[in-house]
């Protein structure tokens, strides 16, 4: 593919995936925004009657006006877009995502889905081609913890259970959200080597089972 830098010449741009209704001012993807240089927002538009292609459009047209290796840091329904933007937009492996945070993704399948959501239906179940880390809590409103468990095993995505989070937004107090940043740097370091080689799936996978765990998981439940 042409158009994008390589791992060797640039850090990876994180693009933020809001979902429904988009992200306000304490949320913390907006918070990312504000206080990293390399963190921008996806405007996908129609925040509050979102359609599946035109959201798949324009994340295709933010990552391929990217200048270097992407990776995408989603919440709820914007982790839908993510995997619906990989089921149109296939790529090799690692690039030019090279990897993703998805964070409490919304469960459009559900009969009761909201009808914002039912567009998105149904969850695509190809897994990413790119390392991926997706993050679930026990009381989320939007989706069950074994839903989200099996999403992630559908999308190839190393689980972390966030225990009783909410739906891990700002109404969940997060603020920065620092375990949020910690595994988002597992992502980045499961994208590519100390050299700036992008990784196997095989290694990025055993980057993101060790690390994440390590880092998430003994923060939130004590491991």
């Amino acid at each position: 593919m042409t158009g994008f830098a390589t791992f060797e010449s640039a850090g990876p741009t994180i693009l933020t995936v809001p979902g429904l209704g988009g992200s306000g001012p304490s949320h913390w993807q907006t918070l990312w925004e504000e206080a990293r240089p390399d963190t921008i927002r996806v405007e996908l538009g129609m925040w509050n009657t979102p359609h599946r292609n035109a959201w798949v459009t324009k994340l295709d047209q933010a990552i391929r006006a990217a200048e270097a290796p992407v990776i995408l840091a989603a919440h709820s329904l914007g982790c839908l877009a993510v995997a619906w933007w990989a089921e149109l937009s296939p790529q090799p492996y690692g690039w030019p995502v090279a990897g993703a945070l998805l964070v409490a993704p919304a469960d459009v399948d559900r009969p009761d889905a909201p009808e914002a959501l039912k567009g998105f239906a149904p969850t695509p179940r190809t897994p990413l081609p790119f390392p991926s880390i997706l993050v679930a809590s026990r009381d989320d409103p939007w989706i069950t913890i074994d839903r989200a468990h099996s999403l992630a095993a559908n999308w190839g995505s190393h689980f972390v259970d966030a225990g009783p989070q909410g739906h891990i937004n700002a109404a969940s107090g997060l603020g920065w959200w620092r375990e949020g940043q910690d595994l988002l740097d597992r992502v980045i370091a499961a994208s590519s080597d100390s050299r700036g080689h992008a990784r196997s799936p095989g290694d990025a996978r055993a980057v993101l089972a060790i690390n994440a765990t390590d880092a998430a998981q003994a923060h939130y439940l004590g491991r």
